[in-house]
């Protein structure tokens, strides 16, 4: 009796048994519980409204993705979209925050970002920070600031240079005049007009002239000549040339007014980002690089704060920063703590007028602590001794006479400084140690205000509490840039202009803050 050889192959030992239940296969200290809690908390509704399609697929469910968009920033610092496309079909926590959708795919995570993210992202991670803060008992006065410059997403050699621009539009112009008398001599003299010359051109007079030189030479751009063979007439030269001057200062006003007054540069690519000298300099040849200057503040090991300015220094950061502060927090805090490229007198007075302690070290702070010698020096002005009128003296006994008050450029505040001389340098025998590169009598540069400040803020650093909130901030802030940057190698930007710049920087502060909380959370569970 012949035997049946048939087999089934479509089979596999490896099955799921059914009824599954998902949350018996995720660890119970896994983050998306944790991550759950906080987003439980927060009421997403009012981010997105129904926009009350009628034709069309059924839209995706706008919480359930902003969930897997900030649980994949939480888990891996920054995140792909195609890769959290491929988590969603792959991982099974997200499929658990996915509830049953339907994985989306990388261009319906994209778009979400683009159209609903760009508005609502900073106030969705003000709500995430305003539960987490409340659960951790988060200080918000005491305030950690630092800044890095993070290299921009644009090509590298599309610069633009304000100063060149305007140096290039200033030859345009001398040309032109040049241009001006040549059409004046060889063919408006003829026809009895004359153009008028300047010092500077603007765009509309230019267009005036040459669409007057058209109309009294009465030519024709049709009947335009080029090529071999071809000999241009003396008005088609003058007209075509006048037009690519036009052209040129059109560039050039363009390049500069996307400059503005407060840059001197920026990308083709990227006209937001500006070109700054950066640490990490991959071409090897210490040449600027487009970047942004980010800048953030730090409460107890979470970002209260964080923002982006195309500036290269600190300096320019630190107002923009604490206004932001007071317009997500209510306030100002009390003790910001930032290191020296935020010390300045505009800063100090800044601080004053907010309630806020000086804590930001100045530019000589290192020098004055630690050298003894430069602190000590009898010939810097500061040491110098006074008489019963309050006149500085120097070693060699001689006074300095108040000479003139002058203005400091670029102050906001008005600040001034005083001039003083000193009453004759001749035949000192201090002069080689007090200023030997002086040819008359010495003179100073004082500011009695600023110097009252530096001492205020020597003392404030100086002291216990300055002492530990200078090793906080070395701690906090520059260890959050830290794990941004190497334990998450995040070291570019990944979207262009400088909205789209904070949209990511904010998703990537969210996740921080979320993974922070998780952790300090698994910490005490431990010690519990």
């Amino acid at each position: 009796m012949l035997l049946n050889q048939n087999t089934n192959n479509n089979y596999t030992a490896r099955q799921l048994k059914l009824p599954l239940e998902i949350e018996k296969l995720i660890d119970i200290s896994d983050p998306v519980y944790t991550f759950c809690e906080v987003m439980d908390h927060i009421d997403l509704s009012g981010y997105f409204v129904e926009k009350g399609y009628k034709t069309g697929r059924p839209r995706c469910d706008e919480q359930k993705l902003l969930k897997v968009i900030l649980f994949a920033f939480m888990e891996n610092g920054v995140c792909l979209l195609r890769k959290i496309e491929k988590l969603c079909h792959n991982d099974i926590r997200y499929m658990y925050l996915l509830d049953e959708m339907k994985a989306p795919t990388f261009a319906t995570f994209g778009n979400f970002i683009r159209n609903e993210l760009t508005a609502s992202i900073e106030q969705i991670f003000t709500d995430i920070n305003t539960y987490i803060f409340t659960k951790d008992h988060v200080d918000l006065q005491h305030t950690y600031i630092d800044g890095t410059k993070i290299e921009a997403n644009a090509n590298r050699y599309t610069w633009v240079w304000k100063k060149s621009c305007m140096k290039n539009r200033q030859k345009v112009f001398d040309k032109i005049s040049i241009l001006i008398d040549a059409m004046n001599q060889k063919v408006l003299g003829y026809l009895g007009i004359k153009l008028e010359k300047r010092e500077e051109y603007a765009i509309g007079y230019v267009s005036e002239l040459l669409a007057m030189y058209k109309e009294r030479t009465g030519i024709d751009e049709n009947s335009f000549v080029s090529g071999c063979g071809h000999r241009k007439s003396i008005q088609q030269k003058q007209y075509q040339e006048l037009e690519g001057y036009l052209k040129r200062l059109k560039t050039y006003v363009h390049h500069i007014e996307i400059c503005g007054n407060e840059r001197n540069s920026y990308s083709k690519t990227d006209q937001d980002a500006t070109f700054m000298r950066l640490k990490r300099d991959y071409m090897g040849n210490d040449q600027l690089l487009p970047a942004y200057n980010l800048q953030a503040a730090i409460c107890d090991e979470y970002i209260a704060v964080i923002d982006v300015k195309p500036y290269a220094s600190d300096m320019e950061c630190f107002v923009p920063l604490m206004e932001k502060f007071s317009h997500t927090y209510g306030h100002y805090p009390k003790y910001p703590v930032a290191d020296a490229g935020y010390g300045s007198y505009n800063n100090y007075l800044y601080c004053e007028e907010h309630g806020m302690e000086k804590y930001m070290k100045f530019t000589m702070y290192k020098k004055e602590t630690t050298d003894k010698k430069y602190h000590e020096n009898p010939y810097r002005a500061v040491n110098f001794s006074k008489d019963a009128d309050g006149n500085l003296i120097c070693p060699n006994g001689q006074k300095f006479l108040f000479k003139r008050r002058q203005h400091v450029k670029y102050n906001k505040y008005g600040r001034t400084e005083e001039l003083y001389e000193c009453e004759s340098c001749e035949g000192c025998p201090h002069k080689q140690k007090c200023c030997p590169r002086a040819h008359k009598n010495r003179t100073i540069r004082m500011n009695e205000e600023l110097t009252a400040i530096h001492q205020e803020v020597l003392k404030n650093l100086e002291s216990i509490h300055g002492a530990l909130l200078r090793m906080n901030r070395s701690i906090q802030s520059e260890g959050t840039f830290g794990v941004l940057k190497w334990d998450r190698s995040y070291k570019r930007l990944f979207r262009r202009g400088e909205k789209n710049v904070i949209l990511e920087l904010t998703l990537i502060s969210c996740g921080f803050n979320l993974y922070k909380y998780h952790n300090k959370k698994q910490r005490q569970m431990k010690v519990a």
